[in-house]
């Protein structure tokens, strides 16, 4: 299992790295420190499904949303996919999935898991700068709450937009820079509710939807969508909504 160098990289913060190795088997323990990413995942995944059965036809004819596989035959990598939780969803719905992760440990997590759950995920180990290396593009590249970590946001995006294909998606998630944001996200979340391991998150690397939306059209894409995630304290459920002002969903297309 090879681990490709961290210096001079764009989509590796080292301390980052190292806190989220550290998980293990905690990425799929629903109760615990990363529960959260458990919940808001049917949200993640229902976000990539409606964009791709819009922009990413089959053979010519539109998906079907209410398919039981309508990513079927697409090519998508899951960008600093850590256990797999979102790697695993979309591999069930019939995508190609890639996974890359430039932490070991989260890599054998879900290697382990994908085997367990009967699933062919290509795994590797490796940077997001390695995997452009290669030359290889996808149909769509997924970059969930990650970006947040990363050592230059911008020169991220622009790595990303090199793994889409012409006309390709690309899928964002993060959280907006603001007061309610450091309240909730950081304060709330991880210090008085525990939902996230203390350290997780820094305020100055929260990013606003309007700079992502720039540094999306600087590295050839063009934003189609964007949309907040909500925590119902009533409900105790997470819910897609019109408030970015704290977690947010973008979907950006690659021009043709």
């Amino acid at each position: 299992m090879s681990q490709e160098p961290h210096s001079h990289s764009a989509s590796v913060n080292p301390d980052d790295v190292e806190r989220f190795n550290r998980l293990g088997e905690l990425w799929w323990d629903k109760t615990g420190k990363m529960g959260i990413l458990h919940d808001i995942n049917p949200i993640r995944v229902k976000y990539v499904v409606d964009h791709a059965c819009r922009f990413l036809p089959q053979e010519g004819a539109p998906r079907d949303r209410h398919a039981e596989r309508p990513l079927e035959g697409l090519a998508i990598a899951d960008i600093g996919c850590g256990g797999g939780i979102l790697s695993e969803a979309l591999a069930e719905l019939g995508a190609k999935v890639t996974g890359i992760d430039p932490a070991p440990k989260n890599i054998a997590v879900a290697r382990g898991h994908a085997e367990k759950s009967g699933l062919a995920i290509d795994y590797r180990n490796i940077t997001a700068e390695a995997l452009a290396a290669t030359g290889e593009q996808f149909d769509a590249v997924a970059a969930l709450e990650v970006i947040e970590h990363v050592e230059g946001p911008r020169e991220f995006v622009a790595l990303l937009s090199r793994l889409v294909r012409p006309g390709g998606l690309l899928f964002l998630a993060t959280i907006d820079r603001t007061l309610k944001s450091y309240a909730l996200a950081i304060i709330g979340a991880e210090y008085v509710l525990g939902w996230v391991p203390r350290g997780t998150h820094s305020h100055d690397k929260f990013i606003r939807p309007d700079e992502l939306s720039a540094w999306l059209r600087q590295a050839g894409l063009r934003e189609i969508d964007r949309a907040g995630m909500s925590y119902q304290p009533f409900t105790r459920q997470w819910r897609k909504s019109h408030d970015t002002d704290v977690n947010y969903l973008m979907a950006a297309k690659k021009h043709s």
